[in-house]
């Protein structure tokens, strides 16, 4: 028991060293502590947005006519809407939608394109050309031409966009994936598990595809930002979420009529999805940092 004890903390150490470094990676550069601290603070601000808004029955379906389009006050943080509801409790939880929405339309991209990646460049030959020629397909649409027209034949709703907007990013996913694998396709480890008879299906995924994860995990940490502003532009058309939803873009395209007599309608929803996007795509930076030893500075 003793000597597991011991095995297990050796065959720690490396992993324990690792995530030492890469939190210093990390939090040595100001901006992408303060990003890291946005971000937490974000996460804490979504699970918990039942207890942090003052007003959580505003969220939904409680209505205040009496109190509409107040001005920020010491009672209302950031105003209220049309309908009297405070403007601060349903940022609070549009920010637990948004970054729901954009975890879950990213995975649902990352599980279409990872696997369809590895399997063009492990295999390669007809696989490849019809896995990637239905890439290009997808790739010569704007990304977000391709979610509107998506979202507006499904129908809008929150679920439809989120569908959407991950039919429309997996291929890039599924291009960078592709790429690595080309490349380990041709190093001596992958030839030694074909020499010994390995099945293709293995090498693909238990020693491929686990090499090719950095820059894809790059990508998708700084997709979650425009994932999030997609979501709002879809919601912005009237393609994704639906009032009484209190989702941020949604926010902004109900607020247009009042934005000359209720500024802060409009402003406070807009710096919500600013700030969100900016520490998201700084966060991505600094894990491209950490995953890529060559861009590394000490």
């Amino acid at each position: 028991m003793v000597n597991w004890f011991v095995d297990t903390y050796k065959s720690l150490q490396p992993t324990w060293r690792e995530l030492k470094l890469s939190f210093y990676l990390l939090n040595r550069n100001v901006l992408q502590r303060i990003s890291l601290i946005i971000v937490a603070l974000l996460v804490l601000v979504a699970i918990f947005a039942p207890w942090i808004a003052p007003y959580p029955s505003h969220a939904i379906s409680e209505t205040n006519p009496q109190d509409k389009l107040l001005p920020p006050s010491s009672r209302y943080i950031m105003g209220t809407d049309e309908l009297g509801r405070d403007l601060f409790s349903r940022i609070i939880f549009g920010t637990r939608i948004s970054l729901q929405t954009a975890l879950i339309a990213v995975g649902l991209a990352l599980l279409i394109g990872v696997p369809l990646g590895a399997i063009a460049g492990g295999l390669g030959g007809w696989a490849d050309e019809i896995i990637m020629r239905i890439t290009d397909i997808f790739l010569s649409f704007p990304p977000l031409l391709l979610a509107i027209a998506i979202a507006a034949f499904l129908g809008p709703s929150l679920s439809n966009a989120m569908l959407a907007i991950a039919i429309s990013w997996w291929p890039w996913y599924t291009r960078i994936i592709r790429g690595q694998a080309v490349s380990i396709r041709e190093r001596q480890f992958v030839r030694a598990a074909l020499a010994i008879g390995t099945p293709m299906s293995r090498i693909i995924f238990r020693h491929i595809l686990p090499n090719t994860l950095a820059p894809v995990i790059v990508q998708a940490s700084m997709d979650i930002g425009g994932v999030i502003l997609t979501i709002a532009a879809l919601s912005f058309l009237g393609l994704g979420a639906q009032p009484p939803t209190p989702e941020w873009g949604l926010l902004i395209s109900t607020s247009r009529t009042y934005f000359l007599n209720a500024w802060w309608y409009s402003t406070f929803p807009g710096i919500a999805i600013f700030i969100t996007v900016l520490v998201f795509n700084l966060i991505g930076d600094g894990i491209r940092e950490v995953l890529d030893p060559r861009t590394r500075k000490f």
